[in-house]
């Protein structure tokens, strides 16, 4: 069957239509891959890359500047991205930049996002790596709040046990709630504690005027001490001077017994009156002889005033002693 001329038309037309559209969307995917222009490549590592794939998108301050060009993993905990960089934007990335891992939006694929560094640093060279920094991601997160979730259930039932405990009336806190005489005791322990503080408040309050009194009252000799700088000056005086004087008394003691020491240990009169006890002997013998003489004495004169001779004289002589007692009394 042969083909009449509108067919063929139409299948030229339909072949020219689909290399149009295969020819742009060659372009607009390479455009986006940064096929047909110059790019850098830098590279960094990450512990983990998050989902990220080959040809996702590369972002320096929010603008797309690139795509992922390799994700190779170097070891267990050691992976490397090699990112395509735009021409032009290498003029404004610097060494000190720092790679991190996000997502677009909420639910959008994996991207690298590259961050400013700060202060001065060279320009970024083709081949250059990067520091990385690498995010918490969301199946850490949901970690976190599983194991969160878990201990909060455990936290519970143990609260509940404590709860049930205390109103049976176990333990320390159980019997506070449950036991009435010692909730009254209680009452009766902070009543007191009140009182006391109260009357505590006051004591120290009277204290308080007691003080102030004293620092401005002048009369009393406990205010003349504390404001009175003369008084002060002669209380200082008089036990500098009694310091003084006690040093004095010390030093005559210490001489006194110095003395008494050579006195005790020398050969004079005072050893000689003291240790020999001949002459105490003789002292005492030499007393009782003149107390004997002294009463044999008046046993004399007594006799004298009887005798016949000198009864005369002796009334005499008495007569004339009341008489100058008289003139005194009188």
């Amino acid at each position: 069957m042969k083909r009449t001329n509108t067919q063929k038309v139409k299948l030229g037309l339909f072949v020219i239509f689909g290399t149009i559209i295969f020819v742009v969307a060659v372009y607009l995917i390479g455009q986006r891959q940064n096929m047909f222009d110059k790019t850098y490549t830098i590279s960094s590592y990450f512990q983990n890359v998050n989902g990220l794939q080959r040809g996702n998108n590369v972002r320096y301050s929010g603008i797309n500047i690139g795509t992922v060009r390799d994700i190779n993993m170097l070891n267990d905990s050691t992976i490397r991205v090699d990112m395509n960089i735009q021409e032009g934007i290498i003029a404004h990335i610097k060494k000190n930049a720092i790679a991190t891992i996000g997502s677009d939006g909420l639910v959008g694929n994996m991207i690298v996002n590259i961050v400013p560094g700060r202060g001065e640093s060279e320009l970024i060279n083709d081949g250059d790596i990067i520091e990385s920094f690498s995010k918490i991601g969301a199946d850490d997160i949901l970690s976190t709040l599983s194991v969160g979730s878990e201990n909060a259930a455990i936290l519970t039932a143990d609260l509940l046990d404590v709860t049930s405990a205390m109103l049976n009336g176990k333990g320390t806190v159980g019997l506070l709630l449950n036991d009435t005489v010692m909730a009254q005791d209680l009452k009766s322990s902070v009543k007191n504690l009140k009182t006391a503080s109260y009357h505590a408040s006051q004591t120290i309050d009277e204290l308080k005027d007691i003080i102030a009194s004293l620092k401005t009252n002048d009369d009393s000799v406990l205010g003349m001490i504390m404001n009175d700088t003369i008084s002060g000056e002669r209380l200082k005086n008089v036990v500098v001077n009694l310091e003084n004087s006690s040093l004095e008394i010390e030093k005559v003691i210490a001489q006194t017994n110095e003395l008494i020491a050579e006195t005790k240990e020398s050969q004079g009169a005072y050893n000689y009156l003291v240790k020999d006890t001949s002459l105490v002997n003789g002292l005492k013998s030499t007393l009782k002889n003149i107390d004997e003489g002294t009463a044999k004495f008046n046993e004399n004169m007594e006799a004298l005033k009887h005798n016949f001779l000198f009864r005369g004289y002796f009334k005499k002589l008495e007569r004339e002693q009341k008489k100058e007692a008289k003139q005194l009394a009188n």
